[in-house]
């Protein structure tokens, strides 16, 4: 589950775009996404094209987008938007029904800042806007098992890495880092210690620089290539 996230209460409502094919549930995610006093959308695109032209049209705070649609699909439509040095402030979070591991990298390397599955509560699909639009990288429980398998089956496709790596971590980035592997949200890890999101956010960003990790999906990949998450952890460490 996804607790709350920051930007509830804030004065200007976050601004959404909706691209999806199917009309009926263009219409109910709306319908979910305006109940919120801190978010609005914007506007609906039923492709990957249409869903770039209105981002650049409209500059949406998060484009809420479906992989598979007609004309572009929206893997080709986040690395569009993404790619572009006009749309930096937009980030795109992937709402679909195919949480693969190849879609979620693929959709991770377009750029996209979060992943989640269409069988997500609706709370959840709430906090998961507020929590891309924080500028945090949200992966559903189901796509970092999937990125994690595939990293496990190929592990040629990275460099290896050694635990030695870890020694410039503190224990409670280390700490973070294990949680972080496990599929957990910042918020979700803030709840779980009693800190705040943002005492877990500027440790896991701290993390990843120590780390050279350029995003989350790396620093879970990293942590089970040094052996800092695995079939033996449990996301605990020793120590503050």
């Amino acid at each position: 589950m996804i607790h709350d996230a920051p930007g509830q209460g804030r004065a200007v409502p976050l601004r959404v775009l909706l691209a999806d094919d199917q009309a009926l549930l263009r219409g109910a995610f709306r319908t979910l996404l305006d109940s919120a006093d801190d978010i609005t959308v914007v506007g609906e695109a039923s492709h990957g094209g249409q869903a770039v032209a209105l981002t650049r049209e409209l500059h949406p705070d998060v484009v809420i987008m479906d992989i598979r649609m007609p004309d572009m699909d929206g893997l080709t439509a986040t690395l569009t938007i993404c790619a572009d040095p006009d749309l930096r402030a937009t980030r795109v979070l992937i709402l679909t029904t195919y949480e693969t591991d190849e879609y979620i990298a693929q959709a991770l390397r377009a750029g996209a800042s979060g992943f989640i599955g269409k069988g997500i509560e609706a709370p959840d699909l709430l906090n998961a806007v507020r929590t891309v639009a924080a500028g945090d990288t949200l992966l559903s429980p189901a796509a970092t098992r999937s990125l994690v398998a595939r990293f496990l089956a190929t592990p040629a496709e990275t460099p290896p890495r050694h635990p030695q790596q870890l020694a410039a971590l503190t224990p409670r980035e280390r700490e973070m880092v294990a949680l972080v592997a496990t599929g957990l949200s910042n918020l979700e890890i803030a709840d779980r210690m009693y800190l705040s999101p943002f005492t877990v956010r500027a440790h896991v960003q701290r993390a990843m620089t120590k780390l050279g990790a350029r995003d989350r999906a790396q620093l879970v990949v990293i942590a089970y290539q040094t052996g800092l998450a695995g079939a033996n952890h449990d996301g605990s460490t020793d120590g503050g």
